[in-house]
């Protein structure tokens, strides 16, 4: 991780986030609900790359502070998108299949390419690039099969200090031959990442087996040995996004209860373990969820584009699973997290429930750092947090910008943004109290 920069920082702007859970209450008019901290119009100071307090935006800071005034934008902490694909920003926006085809058409050709560290190196600078332009900072992310392309995302992580979360993806069958690989050499490759990455800096490593189809039971045991064998590893995978993924795997794993429990049996159902999609599972599935302290990270803008099913959050949050958001790049079609908050509405009204702003919000930052145990990190702007960062305009062009003038309150402001907004609407992005994106014709 670069070094911290020793110099004091104010920026200047609404300060918005989120210190508990808001749950499904949108708050009355005028009222948000417990939980949404807001500093409207106020100085945030940071120093050696930390949140060390805010102040008034009308009592600047002495002339020791290096200012960066945005008066009249919002400044929120810096997004999480908590399950994303870095070689399919490739084939983001490929039209026409769902999800098994998805995989044969688009992403395993995507992937393959990866194999070359001449190609991996500066596609995993490019990635994490994108996702900095959109106001992500931190990422739970699958590379590919290849070591290199490990390597090459947390090198490039790295550089940039971010907070990253990945591995090498398992894959020992029903996958192209030259993206296969076989559990012995597998766990080398695993154990030798894990020596050199896991823990420096902000990276961690995730055992990553794709989904329960492409790994033999031998693999998937040889997972859960890994997750047992190093403190503080992650586990990344899906589950149940797709009907006939789901028939697929009972068909696979016939002594299996569910799709979830094939990782459960395996000893890959725990604390820091992310599971992408969650759409088809059962009450007992959401029992077990809830008891390991798993997440499901909802993907809403891929759920819709390949067809997959609409995820229940209310159903989910009720069983008392944590929920997060993320992209999934390439099958979801943006890196924006805004974007991901603005679909997730639209699924869940498809379900009977009216997302508010505010739980969208949480999702992708406080409540995305919560789950994953980093809470004391990132995610909120709290004394002591990494000032990881995104400075926004509440609102860009006619009809967005007439429509924050005309907001009655808060909740209304921050969901018109959400709906409205994209990556167009950031200014800047910080990362550690460095800037690390600054759109062209501003300054951080």
């Amino acid at each position: 991780m670069p070094a911290q920069p020793s110099t004091r920082i104010a920026l200047r702007g609404d300060l918005l986030d989120l210190v508990a859970d808001p749950g499904f209450d949108p708050g009355t008019a005028g009222m948000p609900p417990a939980g949404v901290r807001w500093r409207p119009d106020h100085w945030l100071l940071v120093e050696d790359g930390r949140i060390v307090g805010t102040r008034p935006g009308d009592d600047p800071p002495d002339d020791g502070w290096e200012r960066h005034d945005h008066a009249g934008k919002l400044i929120t902490p810096g997004l999480t998108d908590t399950h994303v694909h870095s070689p399919q920003i490739d084939v983001i926006g490929s039209y026409g299949t769902q999800l098994l085809d998805w995989l044969e058409t688009y992403t395993f050709p995507a992937e393959r390419r990866h194999a070359e560290p001449a190609y991996a190196v500066p596609a995993a600078a490019h990635f994490l690039d994108a996702l900095l332009a959109h106001g992500t900072t931190s990422a739970v992310v699958f590379p590919t099969v290849h070591p290199g392309s490990v390597d090459a995302l947390f090198e490039a992580g790295r550089a940039r200090g971010m907070r990253l979360v990945a591995g090498k993806i398992l894959m020992d069958r029903h996958a192209p031959d030259d993206l296969r690989d076989d559990v012995e050499q597998a766990e080398r490759d695993c154990v030798d990442l894990i020596e050199r990455w896991h823990g420096q800096g902000r990276l961690s490593y995730a055992v990553t087996p794709r989904f329960a189809p492409t790994s033999s039971d031998a693999q998937l045991a040889m997972a859960g040995r890994l997750c047992a064998a190093f403190d503080g590893l992650y586990m990344q995978t899906h589950v149940a996004e797709n009907r006939d993924e789901v028939r697929w795997v009972a068909e696979l794993f016939p002594d299996a209860r569910s799709y979830l429990d094939v990782y459960a049996r395996h000893g890959l159902l725990g604390a820091r373990s992310v599971l992408a999609h969650g759409i088809w599972l059962d009450d007992d599935d959401r029992r077990a969820l809830a008891q390991a302290g798993a997440q499901v990270a909802h993907c809403p803008s891929s759920n819709l584009f390949l067809g997959s099913g609409l995820f229940d959050w209310r159903q989910a949050a009720d069983a008392g699973v944590a929920v997060s958001l993320a992209s999934d790049v390439g099958g979801g079609t943006s890196l924006s997290m805004l974007r991901a908050m603005a679909d997730a509405y639209k699924v869940q009204a498809m379900a009977g429930t009216r997302l508010p702003a505010w739980q969208a919000l949480w999702a992708c930052t406080h409540g995305a750092a919560r789950a994953l145990g980093l809470s004391h990190e990132f995610g909120h702007l709290s004394d002591g947090t990494l000032a990881d960062l995104a400075v926004w305009d509440w609102a860009t062009g006619p009809v967005a910008r007439r429509r924050d003038a005309l907001a009655d309150d808060l909740h209304q402001r921050l969901f018109a943004f959400m709906t409205l907004g994209d990556e167009r609407n950031l200014a800047a992005t910080w990362v550690a109290g460095r800037p690390a994106y600054v759109r062209r014709g501003e300054t951080a």
